[in-house]
């Protein structure tokens, strides 16, 4: 087997094992959440109804516009899965909140851009998990389409 086909495999199984802890959290978290009522609770809100947070300020709108950045200055030669996945990002965005647009100049030669995409695609994992457990599946849509990009752009040599 070459290193592609070992790579491909081996990002193939991140995703599966990343969809599955999710799986595994939200499933414990959705049978184990208290059934209490807050003493702070807004006046019409149900005792189990989760209460929406601003996501444009919180840290996973940062974690998403640092994936963004850092998938837009990474190398063009990944035959538009780069492209594909910082679209799949902005839809994300866009969906929160976040204006997120455009290509930035700084480009980096493809091994330092491999690396740039890995760490786009652990970002974006990280507000996976968290639009997940918060039920925003228009926005896990999105971001599950950008990390099967970054997958591809991968094998991309």
């Amino acid at each position: 087997m070459n290193t592609k086909k070992i790579e491909g495999l081996f990002n193939s199984i991140k995703v599966a094992g990343i969809v599955a802890s999710l799986t595994c959290a939200v499933s414990a978290w959705a049978t184990s959440a208290p059934a209490q009522a807050s003493a702070t609770s807004a006046p019409g809100v149900s005792q189990n109804e989760i209460q929406p947070v601003a996501f444009s300020n919180s840290a996973e709108a940062t974690l998403l516009r640092q994936a963004y950045s850092t998938l837009a200055t990474g190398d063009h030669d990944y035959r538009g899965h780069r492209a594909k996945a910082m679209h799949a990002v902005e839809a994300a965005g866009k969906l929160l909140g976040i204006d997120l647009a455009g290509d930035l100049k700084d480009k980096t030669p493809q091994p330092l851009s491999d690396e740039k995409l890995r760490q786009a695609q652990s970002l974006i994992s990280q507000v996976l998990a968290s639009a997940a457990v918060k039920d925003q599946k228009r926005v896990v849509k999105h971001l599950n389409r950008a990390v099967t990009e970054i997958n591809t752009a991968l094998t991309v040599k």
